[in-house]
Formats: structure tokens, C-alpha cells, sequence
């Protein structure tokens, strides 16, 4: 990933619009990687909270406290192996995002 080490990820933000960040960019941030808004292309959490939804949801819930039992078991089951995988597809995840031009991924 050394090749990105200069590109700055910028989410679609309102931070983004103000007047103060859109002057202090082009110097202090000269590449930036433009991402859709609400992309989880860079985001590996984003796999893993989706991961952990697909295991709850197939579980009978019927209280809070069943929930929060089902949620804790069924994130404990998720594997290293992986948070691993997803994070070392972070280079083909940039690669994926840059040539897409700010469109959508397969990720």
C-alpha cells in the first residue's frame, strides 16, 4: 500500500463543505481518494457489522436481553481469520476504488 501512503481518504461529510477545509485541502492533502458517499469499499467494520446482522437475524429473538445475548455470542464466533482477510484486502480495495473513479466496487 506504500503507493497510497500520499492519498487522503475524504468521506462525503458536511465537515467537508466548510469554507476553512475546502482551502486547507489542495495544500495539505494534494491526492485525494474520492469515495462515494457512505462507501463501506474502505471501511472493513462495515463487513463485519454486516456479518454479525446475517448471524443475528437468523436467530428468534423476542427481548432485549435475548438480543444483546445474540449479539455477544454470535460476535465472538466471528473468526480472526476474518477481520484478517478483509483488512489484507485493504490494497485491492483501494486499487478497486481509485479505478472506479468514485463509483461503486464489487466490496
Amino acid at each position: 500500500m506504500e503507493i497510497f501512503r500520499d492519498i487522503k481518504e475524504q468521506c462525503e461529510t458536511q465537515c467537508r463543505k466548510g469554507c476553512v477545509v475546502r482551502e486547507w485541502l489542495p495544500y495539505n492533502c494534494p491526492k485525494v481518494l474520492e469515495t462515494p458517499p457512505q462507501s463501506p469499499d474502505l471501511n472493513v467494520i462495515e463487513h463485519l457489522w454486516q456479518e454479525l446482522k446475517y448471524r443475528v437475524k437468523k436467530r428468534t429473538i423476542s427481548n432485549k436481553q435475548q438480543l444483546n445475548h445474540a449479539i455477544e455470542e454470535e460476535w465472538s464466533k466471528i473468526s480472526p481469520e476474518l477481520s484478517k482477510k478483509l483488512v489484507l484486502s485493504m490494497n485491492n480495495r483501494i486499487i478497486a476504488v481509485k479505478n472506479s473513479k468514485g463509483w461503486s466496487t464489487k466490496y
